[in-house]
């Protein structure tokens, strides 16, 4: 039997990784730090909320766009960037993220357009442009001398072609750790305007920014807002990664667009918890500050870790990720040294090269997540420090 057509276009293809990862770190009993969600719950007035939602009969199918204290709390939300959205037609809620990047795609683009999509890149991108019978451009963004990552604004123009329909941003950027500043969403934003283009960015980690870092929605910028699908949710933000709760903030065009697509994917989803996340948004933001310093640490915490088990340890300005380079420690290839990590030394982390479509170019770097519990962090450090 042949195989299935969009199968191919979907690969490269990581939950396989993740999953065999997993069940390596489960069997040697290893300290798991290649997934990327939190061991600790989110605010106890959020859980509250739901709760109350839970028990209070809201468990029926919630309107099509979303429940309206939600996409009111989320265009209030949005206020803080300087950007105005109408609840009523510009906001739409979501599965989560990852179904809002997809209904966007298979909404905004038809087969034979192009879309632009940075390496290394969450592995949802790639499938998403397969389902929706468009061709992905894969641009990488480049490491300077000190180690830091930034957008390649020359391949960026010269990946742009006739058929070039959108851009897929995401930054704060999984897996490494990148924020895009100013200057270079600054230029991303003249390219879009310049070849009329649509920008999809991927903000799920807006609040979870370190140092000196800022987050700067490209909506912000001018000629996008009416030309970005904003994408969010609330499970960085909240500690929440398994509610699935989502959104898309752009025109009401563009919006009844996805809309349209979302509607025969899951219709509508997490009836009880988009109350909860409306009240998160409106009353726990001085929490995620909390997480916020508290996730700053803990990158701090693993990095110095990491270091001192004898890798070299790449900047990570935001997000869940740090990524260290394993050729200190005799390693060409960051995947062979992933593999063995569960039974040498009871840790799990992920090579950053199942990210791309070049992994000869990221074969070197190794991702691990820092969302954990101190003593987790600390455990897994010690473990790491026995490779050298």
């Amino acid at each position: 039997m042949r195989e299935p057509a969009l199968v191919p276009r979907l690969r490269p293809f990581t939950a396989t990784i993740f999953a065999e990862m997993t069940a390596l770190a489960v069997k040697h009993n290893a300290v798991n730090l290649g997934q990327g969600f939190p061991d600790t719950d989110g605010p106890a007035g959020m859980l509250e909320a739901a709760k109350n939602a839970l028990f209070g009969g809201s468990n029926q199918y919630p309107p099509g766009p979303g429940r309206p204290e939600l996409r009111a709390a989320i265009a209030r939300h949005r206020l803080r960037y300087g950007t105005e959205y109408d609840p009523d037609t510009e906001i739409l809620v979501t599965a989560g993220a990852t179904e809002a990047i997809t209904a966007a795609l298979i909404a905004l683009t038809e087969r034979g357009d192009e879309v632009i999509v940075v390496e290394p890149y969450y592995d949802s991108y790639a499938a998403a442009v397969a389902m929706a019978g468009a061709e992905r451009r894969v641009i990488g963004l480049v490491e300077n001398p000190d180690g830091r990552l930034e957008l390649d604004l020359g391949a960026l123009r010269a990946a742009i072609t006739p058929r070039t329909r959108a851009v897929l941003l995401n930054s704060p950027h999984n897996p490494t750790g990148t924020v895009f500043t100013r200057g270079q969403l600054e230029a991303v934003a003249a390219l879009c305007v310049e070849h009329d283009l649509i920008a999809i960015t991927d903000e799920v980690y807006e609040h979870l920014v370190f140092d000196r870092a800022e987050h700067i929605p490209l909506a912000t910028l001018p000629g996008m807002r009416e030309r970005t699908v904003s994408i969010s949710s609330a499970g960085k933000t909240f500690n929440c990664t398994g509610w699935k709760i989502g959104w898309v903030c752009s025109t009401p065009e563009l919006v009844a667009a996805v809309k349209a697509a979302k509607q025969f994917i899951t219709f509508v989803s997490g009836g009880p918890l988009q109350p909860a996340v409306a009240y998160a948004l409106d009353n726990e933001l001085e929490w995620v500050e909390g997480l916020r310093t508290s996730l700053q640490d803990k990158r701090d915490r693993l990095s110095a870790g990491l270091a001192d088990a004898g890798f070299e340890v790449r900047p990570s300005e935001g997000t869940y990720f740090v990524c260290v380079d394993v050729r200190p420690l005799g390693f060409t290839d960051a995947a062979e040294l992933a593999w063995e990590l569960p039974e040498r030394v009871g840790v799990a982390a992920v090579p950053v090269k199942v990210f791309t479509d070049h992994p000869e170019e990221w074969k070197h770097l190794l991702r691990f997540a820092f969302c954990k519990r101190n003593e987790v962090i600390d455990d897994a450090v010690q473990r790491l420090r026995s490779l050298v």
